[in-house]
């Protein structure tokens, strides 16, 4: 009987890869900006508006032009009337403004996603700072109030938007956060608007941001015909 083979000799332990597992996310950063509007942005907020009207399933009653909202906004500095911040976004860090506004110094921030956001509408809603193309993800509108409680001004959010393919990242947040950091630091005295009431998501994450909703309190509006009656009212 022939005797056994010796065991073949040990292999070299293999050398320690460098590399990241295949099932670690490599992670696709987000560039984020929150800045003043201009005049120069009014395409891109009709755009905004409008498909807020559509979500809201209210773009009958949208009747919004271009044209009106440069007649109507702009006219005053930023804070003493209609003030809108708008929500930028990159894959790379977006360059510092060449004109930044004395009045609000631009907030910006950057998310990490396992995956990247698909856009479908980045064309039509980018803008470009030389050769970077930045996407304009959504904006809020606000204007001062005052409390005669309080004895304070405030401010009260007219609309907060952010575009779908950008909602639940922590975008509208952002922008919620940057209108009551204003207030706190001009003052104010309280940062308010109002929610649709079959809109459960956002009614969940204002209250998860500290705000209070008020089921007794209800909108009254004079608008349209009924507002036009007054024109020649014996008052």
């Amino acid at each position: 009987m022939a005797a056994a083979a010796p065991p073949p000799p040990p292999s070299a332990a293999p050398e320690p890869s460098m590399a990241a597992p295949e099932t670690t996310p490599i992670g696709h950063p987000v560039f984020t900006r929150i800045r003043l509007a201009t005049p120069s942005d009014v395409p891109f907020i009709h755009k905004l508006i409008h498909q807020m009207a559509v979500f809201e399933r209210l773009a009958h009653l949208c009747s919004a032009t271009e044209s009106s909202l440069s007649s109507n906004l702009f006219l005053s500095p930023p804070f003493h009337s209609f003030t809108i911040f708008l929500l930028e976004l990159s894959s790379s860090p977006i360059p510092p403004l060449l004109s930044p506004s004395p009045s609000f110094t631009p907030i910006e921030k950057t998310f990490n996603f396992d995956i990247p956001v698909n856009d479908p509408e980045k064309d039509a809603f980018s803008i470009y700072y030389g050769d970077q193309q930045v996407i304009i993800g959504g904006f809020v509108l606000f204007f001062p109030n005052y409390s005669t409680f309080l004895g304070k001004p405030g401010f009260y959010v007219e609309d907060l938007f952010v575009r779908e393919c950008y909602r639940r990242k922590g975008f509208g947040k952002m922008l919620l956060s940057a209108v009551a950091k204003q207030a706190v630091k001009m003052g104010y005295g309280r940062v308010e608007w109002v929610v649709l009431d079959w809109n459960v998501n956002a009614i969940t994450f204002y209250e998860q941001m500290g705000a209070k909703v008020l089921p007794e309190w209800r909108i009254c509006r004079l608008t349209g015909d009924a507002l036009q009656a007054y024109q020649n009212a014996n008052v």
